[in-house]
This record gives C-alpha cells, sequence and structure tokens, in this order.
C-alpha cells in the first residue's frame, strides 16, 4: 500500500492526533496542536527516550535549561551572524525557497546541499534548469542569507540591550553547565548530559506536516570523552541509536545511516552521520550524530572567560572533553513511528480494518475497557478503575463491539478488554490482542498480573 502526506495528515487529525494549530481563526501556517491521542504519543516517545538513554545510563545524567539565554552564548557558538539559510524568491510568483532544499528535492535528495556556497548553489540551480515548484517558472532572485533565529526583547524597553532570542537548538544549554554538572554530579569523563525541549527556528520552507515546523522538541545527548576515544564513542552513539529506532518497532527497511562527506560537514563537526527514515515524499533526516569535538567547549570558555576544562585526577591530566552529540526532533520521531506502524489491512472474511501496530511503550492508551452493553456499565467501571491505576486506559460505551474493536485498532491499543454477562457470574472478562486479534478468558483479579508482563515500559 502506498501512503501518501495528505492520508497521513487526514488520520492524524481525525483520529486525534494532530490538529492545525489556531484553526478556528484559519490556522496560522506551520503550527500544530496535539490531540489526545498525539499528547500520548509525544509523552511516551519522550519517556522511552529518557528511560533508554538517562535511566539505563550510569554515564548520563538530565538537565532542563532555560529557553532564554544571555546573548553572549549565541555569540560563542556562533548563531549570531552565522546562523542563517539560503533564501531566494521567484519572481514570477514572488514564493520563497531555500536553495539547498530546492536542489535537494529537484534530486530527490541524491544530493546534499547543504554545504554549498551561494556561487555554488546558484551555478547548479542555473545549469540544471531547476524550475519554481510552485509556478514552473525558472526567474530567481540572486541568494541571500535569511536569520533563522526568533528575536525578542527582555524587560519593558525595546533596544540592542534588552534583546534575547528563543533558542534554537537545546544543546547550548548543556554546553554552559558542564561545569555545574561536572562538579554537581561528580561524573568522571566519560559521561553525558540528556535534555528534552522546545527549539525554535524561523524555517523559510517549514513543510511535509510535523517533519519541518518552527517551534519543536529535541531530544538531544551530549557526551563529553577523552580526545583520544572520540571515534570509538562516535561510533557507539549512531549505533545506539540506530538500534533504538528499530526497538520502537520501526521496519530496518525503512531505515539507513547516512555519512556527510567532508564538505557537507558543519564548522564544528569532525563527522557527522544521519540515521534516515523512508517518508512518503522521499527519505528524510530523522536522527543526527555528530562529533562536536571541543568546539563548543572552547568557544565558550573564550567568550565568558571561565575554564571549562577536565581535571583527570587519576592521570593528573587536564583537557578538553571532546563531545558526540546524538539529536533527535520527537516531532519527526512521532512521524515515523505513526507512519511506519499504519496497515490496511485485509481479513480473511474479506473485511478491512485500519490499524496502528504501535510498540506497546508507544500506544497512547494500552487497554480499552469495553463493557458490551450498558447495562453492564457498573462492572466494567469498576475493571476500569483497577486497571488504570497502573495503565493509560479508555472506556468505550458507544456503538456495537465490532466497531468499538476497529476504532482501537484505528488508534494503536495493543489489548481490548470486553466484559459481559458471563462476567458477573464468574468474575472473567475477555481480553483482545490487537495484532493477532486472538481472545483469552481471564480473572479480572488477575489483569494488572497480565498486563505488568506485556506492557510495563
Amino acid at each position: 500500500m502506498k501512503l501518501n502526506m495528505e492520508k497521513i495528515v487526514n488520520y492524524a487529525k481525525t483520529l486525534g492526533f494532530v490538529y492545525q494549530g489556531s484553526e478556528i481563526y484559519g490556522g496560522l501556517s506551520n503550527t500544530w496542536d496535539y490531540g489526545p491521542l498525539g499528547v500520548e504519543l509525544k509523552n511516551n516517545i519522550k519517556k522511552l527516550w529518557w528511560k533508554k538513554f538517562v535511566q539505563q545510563s550510569k554515564n548520563n545524567v538530565g538537565l532542563d535549561s532555560a529557553i532564554f539565554m544571555n546573548p553572549d552564548v549565541w555569540v560563542a557558538s556562533g548563531h549570531v551572524g552565522g546562523f542563517s539559510d539560503p533564501l531566494m524568491d521567484c519572481k514570477e510568483c514572488n514564493t520563497r525557497h531555500r536553495a539547498d532544499k530546492l536542489i535537494e528535492d529537484y534530486t530527490n535528495q541524491e544530493v546534499n546541499a547543504g554545504g554549498f556556497s551561494n556561487e555554488e548553489l546558484e551555478a547548479y540551480i542555473s545549469q540544471h534548469d531547476i524550475k519554481c515548484p510552485n509556478c514552473g517558472a525558472k526567474n530567481f532572485t540572486d541568494i541571500r542569507q535569511f536569520e533563522l533565529m526568533f528575536k525578542t526583547h527582555q524587560g519593558v524597553v525595546e533596544n540592542d540591550q534588552s534583546t534575547v532570542y528563543l533558542r534554537p537548538e537545546t544543546a547550548q544549554g548543556i554546553f554552559v553547565n558542564f561545569k555545574n554538572i561536572a562538579r554537581t554530579s561528580r561524573k568522571k569523563i566519560p559521561f553525558g548530559i540528556c535534555q528534552i525541549g522546545k527549539s525554535f527556528r524561523n524555517e523559510i520552507t517549514p513543510g511535509n506536516f510535523i517533519f519541518r515546523t518552527r517551534e519543536f522538541e529535541q531530544m538531544e545527548l551530549e557526551f563529553f570523552c577523552h580526545p583520544s576515544e572520540d571515534n570509538k564513542w562516535y561510533t557507539y552513539w549512531r549505533d545506539f541509536c540506530f538500534d533504538f529506532v528499530k526497538s520502537m518497532g520501526v521496519k530496518q527497511d525503512n531505515l539507513r545511516v547516512r555519512n556527510h562527506h567532508n564538505e557537507e560537514l558543519s564548522h564544528y563537526s569532525k563527522a557527522t552521520a544521519d540515521i534516515e527514515y523512508l517518508f512518503p515524499f522521499g527519505w528524510g533526516e530523522l536522527w543526527g550524530i555528530a562529533n562536536r569535538t571541543d568546539y563548543d567547549l572552547l568557544a565558550h570558555s573564550k567568550q565568558s572567560g571561565e575554564r571549562l576544562d577536565y581535571l583527570d585526577q587519576k592521570n593528573n591530566e587536564r583537557f578538553i572533553p571532546y563531545c558526540i552529540e546524538p539529536s533527535v526532533s520527537v516531532e519527526r520521531l512521532l512521524l515515523a513511528v505513526f507512519i511506519d506502524s499504519y496497515e490496511e489491512e485485509t481479513l480473511d472474511n474479506g473485511e478491512t480494518r485500519e490499524v496502528l501496530h504501535l510498540h506497546p511503550d508507544l500506544a497512547p492508551y494500552k487497554i480499552a475497557v469495553l463493557p458490551l452493553v450498558k447495562k453492564l456499565g457498573k462492572k466494567a467501571e469498576a475493571v476500569y478503575d483497577l486497571v488504570s491505576k497502573e495503565f493509560m486506559t479508555e472506556y468505550d460505551t458507544s456503538g456495537n463491539i465490532g466497531r468499538r474493536y476497529r476504532r482501537q485498532d484505528a488508534i494503536g491499543t495493543p489489548y481490548c478488554i470486553t466484559i459481559d454477562y458471563d462476567t458477573l457470574d464468574d468474575d472473567t472478562v475477555t481480553i483482545r490482542d490487537r495484532d493477532s486479534m486472538e481472545q483469552v478468558r481471564i480473572k479480572i483479579s488477575e489483569l494488572n498480573e497480565y498486563f505488568n508482563k506485556r506492557l510495563k515500559l
């Protein structure tokens, strides 16, 4: 079955995963609100990431840094004056485009133009007669750089001294806290600092639903190591992240690792790899893993005047650690998981059901409690009260039981509990499995033990 983005967007909205932002006012371009199912899916993705990268790692700790930071942070990081995209306007229809994305879309992502100079971008577009995707014209303005950081003002007076920025990434909050965390956590190199938080980028051409947005959440690890061990840890975290995506239920055939060529590397990077997913619109970056070397700690040390080196007391060695950064967008991971789990399945009786084969750890609702008829509601509510103490649970009485099963399949609920008349006699219920549709009978008193073996995050 060939999925397209229109199908995905409509499905997500209809079922309550993602809505258009400010919809009753006509919306606001490229803003999205996460509905009852979407917020649960997002939270489950973040919980799973935190469990694997922090809770189960003896090397890593967590952080929640401020969105607003001293403007000098962004001077040191290179974002002020250096964080921009190559903007071109179509002279015929006045639409704006990123020059590098025009090339990448034209070549179906085979050419990565992120490292091209303005001259190289203009030459490539001219030589290959690349057209405006909106009107088909070949009449573009010269490239100019477009600032990506959102500016605002802090305090009552708006002037240059009150300018602050919405952070374009969460990483810098980690770097400026390196000294604090090394001291208070007493972690020894190698160790990592993890953070989940909002970031903001004034993208020229956001699009493809929630794939590229101006407001997004990042899950980032900055892993600090001895400079002599950077290659080892870079390989380790690249492979760890790839395995993590697979463990979420994403099919390996839809994943690949693309290593950046030297000309593509960012100014701070010694090596970078992207874990890419095959979206309906083509291969797209899902997760970036970069060897940032000692660039950031050196830059902040120079700008702030604070020493950000590390003393290895065992070897009596002082050095600036190298940093390996795996960084992933929550929204992109959600989109990949959502698309990959969707199936239109033809049943033995010829009927078709839509189902999300979400990993149980990620499913918005783990269990749905379904009384066969409303007069069984009192018993069903008692079952709901029992299992909802342990698991996110849906309670549904609307429609016949077959229709309710299909509804739970469509939103990815792994298990349904049906309460029928026999329940009143023997305190047993029917449990239905989403994927196999097989049913088993079990005592109510054994429900939490049954589900704990299958659903605990």
